[in-house]
């Protein structure tokens, strides 16, 4: 015969336990849904409320603004029920469920490794880079064949365009990439683990 403990939640863990498990990472970032929480609350600054992000992520799961009323109210509702306690329930968040306003938590910063491969197409930022250097190539080469437009701008010009593409998206990504790993560094450093 086992004795079954209880699941404790993050909160009430013992105050050093601040990481993130490999587990708890991985299950947070299995579900679409939680991934659009993070990625809407970190848009808006990291706070929003529940109404806010119930309508933004059924806008990006229809592609529909306004989303229709029996999608936004699924989301709602799913989130209430099932997402934001999950998140509060670890500290990756704060949800009042009273009040229904939600908050990243300074541990919300442990995720942004792993959601961080992503551009804003929605593509890894590797495939981003691949499809710009592919283009890049091709339309070098197109210009110097004499492929009309461009070859007015010619071979150098082309090419130049695509620097300029490649240094912006580098500086977009680490731009959106590094300021949340910055404050987990400055956190460290200051000996503060919450």
């Amino acid at each position: 015969m086992s004795i079954s403990t209880p699941a404790i939640s993050r909160t009430e863990r013992a105050v050093d336990a601040t990481a993130l498990e490999e587990g708890e990472i991985h299950s947070v970032l299995s579900n679409e849904r939680r991934r659009l929480v993070l990625k809407q609350l970190r848009r808006n600054g990291g706070a929003s409320t529940l109404r806010e992000l119930s309508e933004s992520i059924a806008a990006e799961e229809t592609g529909e603004s306004p989303p229709p009323r029996n999608i936004r109210d699924s989301v709602y509702a799913s989130l209430h029920q099932t997402h934001l306690p999950k998140l509060d329930g670890l500290g990756i968040v704060k949800y009042d469920s009273n009040t229904k306003s939600v908050a990243l938590t300074d541990l919300a910063d442990e995720l942004v490794p792993y959601t961080a491969v992503m551009s804003n197409t929605g593509l890894p930022w590797y495939q981003h880079y691949l499809l710009l250097g592919l283009a890049a190539m091709a339309s070098v080469i197109a210009a110097d064949l004499g492929v009309p437009l461009l070859a007015d701008v010619g071979p150098i010009g082309v090419a130049l365009v695509f620097s300029v593409a490649m240094i912006t998206s580098l500086l977009v990504q680490l731009y959106t990439g590094t300021r949340p790993l910055q404050r987990l560094g400055q956190r460290v450093r200051d000996g503060r683990t919450n």
